[in-house]
């Protein structure tokens, strides 16, 4: 199989396990080994855009699991890639970097990056849609630690 097909089947290999309501241990570690991987083959193969979106995974991984500093960690990498090629792939950084500030605690920050992302405007309805979804789990989950950061009852 070549470099380019592989990191593809990794990235997209992702979503089912990712997107499981509850995972054991060894499938969270799982998630992060395998969106690694799909990152560096995409590092070996890929434009800058590939990059970024590998990026991009390595922190919704993160964010998914409960690590905040590597899921802050990637989501910057994943803007620093897509500012130049703003769109789809700026606004779903911002969600990213909504997403990992709200794991690491920084729900006012979190805000600011979820307008952020509704600020760029993505020509395509069907990718607004797509980045709408997230922003709202991402304000979802938000309202659901209340204005002081816990849950609310």
């Amino acid at each position: 199989m070549d470099e380019r097909r592989l990191a593809i089947e990794l990235y997209n290999g992702l979503w089912p396990l990712m997107e499981k309501p509850e995972r054991t241990p060894d499938e969270d570690a799982l998630l992060i080994h395998q969106a690694h991987a799909s990152l560096y083959h995409w590092t070996q193969v890929g434009e800058q855009i590939n990059r970024a979106r590998g990026e991009w995974m390595c922190s919704r991984v993160y964010s998914v699991v409960g690590r905040s500093e590597p899921a802050l960690f990637h989501a910057a990498r994943a803007l620093e890639l897509a500012t130049p090629t703003g769109d789809w792939d700026l606004a779903v950084c911002c969600e990213a970097m909504a997403r990992a500030l709200l794991v690491a605690g920084q729900h006012e920050a979190a805000r600011t990056w979820v307008a952020k992302a509704r600020a760029v405007p993505v020509a395509e309805q069907g990718d607004r849609d797509v980045v709408e979804k997230d922003l709202v789990a991402v304000e979802s989950m938000l309202a659901a630690r209340g204005p002081s950061g816990g849950m609310t009852s």
